[in-house]
């Protein structure tokens, strides 16, 4: 039975939490002992043609009930469009706001290389649905008509104050099944006309190649804009009202733009919008901090909401990138340049990796650990949270009043770092990230470093290049117990440059190389996972044995409350020392 008959069969409140996967006693509690009404917490952002925009955000209690109603629905709007297709594949065009795998690019390049762009914004959009109109479509729509106290209890859910929210995660979703009449219909509208029609959530865009607009859709003169008969009605009779002055019509000759993104040759931001980011980019660097307008005034700027900027550009430079003829793509691929990417990174990709460097390794405001892998995060960041009582110095504890809270970053690795930052994990990168530690620090003029760059590495072969690259470095210094040594392998921590560390997995009991995972005991390293055995070597038998990805998921964090993590305190202790030392140098 799919996820829609199944919606379509329950008849109770019950059954609705049980086939979300909530605890019915969990929505009772939340829907009408706290109520919905006391859960919403009010706030405003800018909006881009100026004013202020209310958000109104759920508590995580009822967020996390929404989410799974919205992750519900979107599952029936999938098998919806695959019962009207027969495609597995099939993706609507209509529609592209908070839709899988829609995003504002998608929107915009539907409206590649037009004539004419027409933009709509439809007024007061998220308030015109109240709940009487959420729960009558669940009720009367003929892809649901579900049961009436069903309905209600969804209503219930996504409403706020007679209105869905802007904040909540199932408001979207939501507003996209009531709309897809509306989209329907319009679509049809401008296809009668030789145009193209989406919908980004309230904004509405209809574009034509053909040289003049029709007029039936939308007339203008004199800078004033009628809408057709037939849009016009159909925007009123889906309950809406255009807003006019947020409606125009952008000629080929004049920069167009669909939801923010310029559209006239690829989709792109706007060259204000990209040197105001680079502007602020740079005043990081120099100063350690960047101011951002807000309302006609200054205040000191967010890195997370700059980072938010820059990912977004990066998205469309990756995007456009695999648009290109001939594609662009072989000259990015590892073979082709190496662990060096520099070279071939486009201006705002150099920036973006100048910040990214300076967000983790410079400007970071708690230690950066990098581990060789991505099965090590997951191994310490298990072993602090056990034994957080001791290591004040890297994680806070689970208190009445707070929540668990790591007092450290670990880096994690991706496709986008090993091209932007030339970091991927595994010895090699590490080594080369050694050795441009220093130049690419120098880069920066801001305040030094408030906290350190920690390498955890395996104590073996593997790390013999590196070890030799840090002996020849004049900065190097290698502590035992907090006192110089003359040995790296049985340092404590080794200091490198600026402020980056090395700590090494410690020793055997007979000086032999270790890995992290030799820090388990036996029972841990003996865990049987679906009648296999753990072996930790690239070359297994993968019939009879697992390898370290299991072994960090299904092993160490999956049963990290039973797991004897003892073994891991003398590296702690390590990370711990790197820490403290680098406090000694501020």
């Amino acid at each position: 039975m799919g996820r829609l008959d199944s919606l379509k069969n329950i008849k109770s409140k019950q059954g609705l939490a049980t086939l979300l996967g909530i605890k019915p006693s969990n929505l009772t509690y939340t829907l009408y002992i706290l109520k919905t009404s006391s859960q919403y917490t009010s706030f405003q952002i800018p909006k881009k043609s100026g004013g202020q925009r209310t958000i109104t955000a759920p508590s995580d209690r009822l967020k996390l009930i929404q989410s799974k109603l919205s992750d519900y629905l979107q599952d029936c709007i999938e098998e919806i469009n695959r019962g009207k297709t027969g495609s597995e594949k099939f993706q609507s065009t209509l529609s592209h706001g908070f839709a899988r795998n829609k995003t504002i690019i998608t929107n915009a390049m539907m409206h590649l290389h037009r004539k004419n762009v027409l933009n709509i914004d439809l007024k007061d959009f998220f308030d015109s649905f109240n709940f009487g109109r959420v729960r009558g479509f669940f009720i009367k729509n003929r892809n649901f008509e579900l049961d009436p106290h069903v309905a209600t209890v969804i209503a219930q859910i996504a409403c706020h104050e007679n209105k869905l929210p802007q904040g909540s995660p199932c408001s979207p979703v939501i507003t996209n099944l009531i709309c897809h009449a509306l989209d329907i219909r319009l679509a049809k509208l401008a296809s009668k006309h030789s145009c193209v029609y989406t919908r980004y959530a309230d904004d509405i865009t209809v574009s034509t190649r053909e040289r003049d607009f029709p007029a039936e859709i939308m007339a203008e003169e004199d800078g004033r804009y009628t809408p057709g008969k037939k849009l016009h009605g159909e925007i009123e009779r889906a309950g809406f009202f255009i807003n006019p002055d947020k409606t125009r019509i952008q000629y080929k000759d004049s920069r167009q733009d669909v939801t923010g993104l310029v559209v006239n040759k690829k989709p792109n931001v706007k060259k204000e919008y990209w040197r105001i980011v680079k502007s602020q980019c740079n005043e990081l660097f120099k100063s350690g901090m960047f101011l951002e307008e807000t309302d006609h005034d200054f205040e000191q700027g967010n890195v997370y909401r700059l980072e938010g900027k820059l990912n977004f550009i990066d998205q469309l430079d990756s995007f456009n990138r695999t648009r290109d003829k001939p594609p662009l793509v072989p000259d990015y691929k590892i073979e082709k340049h190496g662990h060096n990417t520099w070279p071939v990174l486009n201006g705002r990709e150099k920036t973006f990796s100048r910040f990214l460097y300076y967000k983790y390794f410079y400007g970071n405001a708690e230690p950066t650990i990098i581990c060789e892998g991505k099965t090590d995060n997951v191994y310490l960041k298990s072993a602090i949270n056990t034994l957080v009582a001791g290591y004040p110095e890297l994680a806070k504890a689970k208190t009445k009043a707070e929540p668990y809270k790591l007092l450290i970053r670990f880096f994690e690795y991706t496709k986008r770092t090993r091209f932007l930052l030339q970091l991927y994990g595994g010895t090699s990168y590490l080594n080369y990230f050694i050795g441009n530690y220093e130049d690419k620090q120098s880069y920066y003029k801001a305040p030094k470093p408030k906290s350190p760059v920690i390498l955890v590495l395996d104590n073996d072969s593997g790390c013999k290049d590196i070890l030799n690259k840090v002996s020849k470095l004049n900065s190097s210094k290698y502590y035992k117990n907090g006192v110089e040594s003359t040995q790296l392998k049985s340092a404590d921590f080794i200091y490198v440059l600026r402020n980056l560390y090395i700590v090494l997995t410690p020793l055997g009991a007979n000086d032999e190389d270790t890995a992290i995972e030799d820090l388990f005991d036996v029972a841990a390293r003996r865990t049987v996972v679906s009648g296999k055995v753990f072996n930790p070597k690239d070359d297994k038998d993968l019939t009879k044995e697992y390898g370290k990805e299991i072994f960090a998921r299904k092993v160490i964090q999956a049963q990290k409350t039973t797991i004897n993590f003892s073994g891991l305190r003398p590296l702690l202790d390590r990370i711990v020392m790197s820490i403290r030392h680098y406090d000694t140098l501020q």
